[in-house]
């Protein structure tokens, strides 16, 4: 007698799913449909991934699922197959990554069921109150005339009309009921005329055959890149499809969504995980169902299931924010590009400063390649200026040069920013009598002094403690904060700029995205008129008042212990930039630095960032790195430091030999100590892909199997972004 087995994907730390029989006499739950399952002394939710026809199992050797929590399967069969492609890629648990994959609600036992928004009607009352309205009553007369013709949700409403909404429930003349208003996509208000370039690359883009397509849109900032999404976005949503739009940050939807909602009307939604879980389990399930034309989100929203996917598009494709960091470590851009292949439709990957990999690609003829070298206001990219501060007296790191430029762009109206990318008063607390530097007693690093919160704190493991009132070393009083952060910047600025607003932006002053949003709208209109802060103001905004902008440090770049280091700090400076100048007044951009004759900042400064891409790619091929061959991360980290190198020591000879392959290590992490664990990793290179995923297949199962102290973990990270 044959019977089904259900193979369940399970949220546990383990690479494999278990068998469960059916509930007797219920209907097979569908593959993508979650269930409740017993687990050991627990009870666990997981998702059906498999039936096992077979032999008539022995009952007492399998459990039977409990309940099924869903009528229908929860994860479409697309989600499910990526979520099984990006198990094998990355080598991570099946169950753990679908559970990344679901909003947090459906990880447990959550209703799977959209919520329409609120559909406004007017009522007869209301209708009888058009005849005798009062003529000075004009936002209520739109209103009710305006919900006559179009029942509509308040999104959907003009926003001169929302205000009156209330007084008109209250009176009776509209009333509540839920289902949705429009059903379909209608043509918004048409964008702006094309530049030449643009047009161009318009008429390329327009003519891609339906189907898969990877466009890399390599165009300065200020070029316009934004127009061409829209406008590819048109065109899927007009054939009825849907539009999937991934951004670095959380800080750039907000003007994204008001783009796309300026443009295409209210079927436009966010996700991110600023957003409050039911509003992110809604999006989820909006998007899945079809009743969302336009999902704009960060690096989860890669997940978000389609019911008609017509366009991916990856903005700041090159930002390392797309890249997972841990638990499931995955790259959204990557991904994407996957998705666009698995449903047969194009995808964008629009940068100023495209990453190596994808100019690889595109170089290869993977990718297709458009250039916008002109911005659209057809004004100059901003001057770039090497400042020597070598022989300089520095005011928190600022030196009388760059303080004098600040002072002639704010005489002529203009705002400035001032850039680091360290949080904090001072990376540093010294003693100058014995030279003791506050520890983080955890890591192999120092304490950042926060002088708001009177904290010293660790920005590795978050350890934070009262700075002692003398050093602990000598007794010697007082102990000097060296270096510079955001805050002791933005209180130099202050002294410097007393009648000035100045606002920092960093992730210690804005929490939360609403905050943020309400920090960049004061740099619009004005209000702002000197910022400092960090990466987090180098992504994208567009603000037309910015003049200037002064980076305070680039040198640290310059040396990184990463050989991806150089690009990311061009990136860095070239999207920074790109933030001023793109108003009426022309930029200007100043980088102080102790290294003017640098050979790469040189290059940077005087040929751009394409120059300097193309020889750092000759480099990377010299020296077999990434794009030129792939790497798989091992780490382990234990209490001491002999027990994380004799596992990966142990790994690699588990691993064996394999012509091609270079097993590279162990040795210690660049920071050895974090979090109170010693730190070592292994890195794999391969010549492709290919290679390295057979080599890595084939001993996975051998390195699961070594025996390892409890107090051991280790992880797989395949194309790390980093090898910190």
């Amino acid at each position: 007698m044959s019977m089904m087995l259900l193979r369940v994907a399970l949220p546990v730390g383990v690479a494999r799913n278990f068998d469960y029989l059916p509930l007797p006499g219920a209907p097979l739950p569908a593959c993508g449909t979650r269930v409740r399952v017993p687990f050991g002394r627990q009870r666990r939710v997981g998702v059906v991934v498999e039936h096992i026809a077979g032999e008539a199992p022995d009952p007492a050797r399998y459990k039977s699922i409990e309940a099924t929590l869903d009528a229908t399967p929860l994860l479409p069969p697309e989600l499910l197959e990526l979520c099984r492609w990006c198990a094998r890629y990355y080598a991570h648990p099946l169950g753990q990554v679908i559970a990344t994959a679901l909003p947090a609600p459906l990880r447990g036992e959550a209703p799977a069921q959209f919520e329409p928004p609120a559909v406004y009607v007017v009522t007869d009352t209301g209708r009888a109150q058009l005849d005798t309205l009062p003529a000075r009553h004009v936002v209520q007369r739109a209103l009710l005339e305006h919900l006559c013709a179009n029942p509509a949700t308040r999104a959907e409403l003009p926003d001169t009309a929302r205000g009156a909404l209330a007084t008109a429930m209250d009176r009776g003349w509209v009333a509540e009921t839920r289902g949705a208003a429009s059903t379909q996509f209608t043509p918004g208000v048409g964008g702006p005329s094309l530049t030449a370039e643009q047009a161009q690359a318009w008429t390329a883009l327009a003519a891609l055959p339906d189907g898969f397509s990877a466009t890399l849109l390599d165009g300065v900032t200020g070029s316009g890149k934004t127009e061409l999404y829209l406008r590819m976005a048109e065109r899927a949503l007009a054939q009825h499809r849907q539009v999937l739009v991934l951004a670095p940050e959380i800080g750039l939807t907000p003007q994204l969504v008001a783009r796309f909602t300026a443009r295409f009307g209210p079927r436009v939604r966010a996700y991110h995980s600023g957003m409050g879980e039911a509003a992110r389990l809604q999006t989820w399930l909006a998007a899945r169902d079809g009743h969302v034309d336009l999902v704009v989100g960060t690096r989860s929203a890669v997940f978000v299931p389609l019911a008609r996917p017509g366009l991916i598009v990856i903005d700041e494709e090159h930002d390392t924010s797309y890249k997972q960091q841990d638990g499931l470590r995955y790259s959204a851009r990557d991904l994407a590009v996957l998705r666009a292949h698995r449903n047969n439709c194009p995808i964008l990957l629009g940068s100023a400063t495209p990453s190596l990999e994808s100019l690889h690609n595109a170089a290869a003829g993977r990718y297709g390649d458009l250039h916008l070298a002109q911005r659209v206001n057809t004004r100059a990219a901003p001057a770039i200026t090497l400042l020597d501060i070598r022989h300089e007296t520095l005011d928190a790191g600022l030196s009388a040069p760059l303080l004098a430029a600040a002072h002639r762009h704010l005489d002529a109206g203009g705002q400035v920013l001032f850039f680091i990318n360290r949080r904090g008063y001072a990376p540093v607390l010294m003693c100058h009598e014995c030279g003791w530097m506050a520890p983080c007693p955890h890591c192999d690093a120092t304490l950042t002094l926060h002088r708001r919160t009177r904290r010293l704190v660790c920005h590795h493991c978050g350890y934070q403690q009262a700075p002692p009132g003398t050093c602990p070393g000598c007794g010697h009083f007082p102990l000097a904060p060296v270096g510079q952060g955001t805050e002791r910047i933005e209180d130099a600025l202050r002294r410097h700029f007393p009648g000035l607003r100045v606002e920092r932006v960093d992730s210690d002053r804005t929490r939360s995205a609403s905050a943020l949003e309400r920090l960049f709208d004061a740099v619009r209109d004005g209000s702002i008129r000197v910022l400092v802060g960090t990466q987090i103001l180098a992504k994208g905004h567009d603000f037309a008042g910015l003049t200037l902008a002064g980076l305070v440090d680039v040198d640290g770049a310059l040396f990184g212990t990463d050989f991806r280091a150089l690009e990311h700090m061009a990136q860095l400076v070239t999207q920074v930039a790109g933030r001023v100048g793109r108003g009426t007044a022309p930029g200007e951009v100043i980088l102080q630095t102790h290294q003017p004759l640098h050979p790469q900042l040189l290059q940077l400064v005087h040929d751009g960032y394409a120059a300097m891409a193309r020889t750092m790619l000759e480099e990377r091929r010299a020296h077999a790195l990434p794009p030129f061959t792939h790497l798989v991360l091992l780490r382990a980290e234990a209490p001491d430091a002999g027990t994380a190198l004799e596992f990966l020591q142990r790994a690699a000879t588990a691993l064996g030999n394999a012509n091609g392959i270079d097993l590279l290590g162990p040795i210690p992490a660049v920071m050895e100590r974090r979090a109170g664990r010693h730190r070592a990793q292994l890195l794999i290179r391969g010549p492709s892909r290919t290679a390295l995923h057979s080599f890595l297949a084939a001993g996975m199962e051998k390195i699961s199997a070594l025996r390892a102290p409890r107090t051991l973990r280790w992880s797989v990270d395949v194309d790390p972004a980093d090898l910190y």
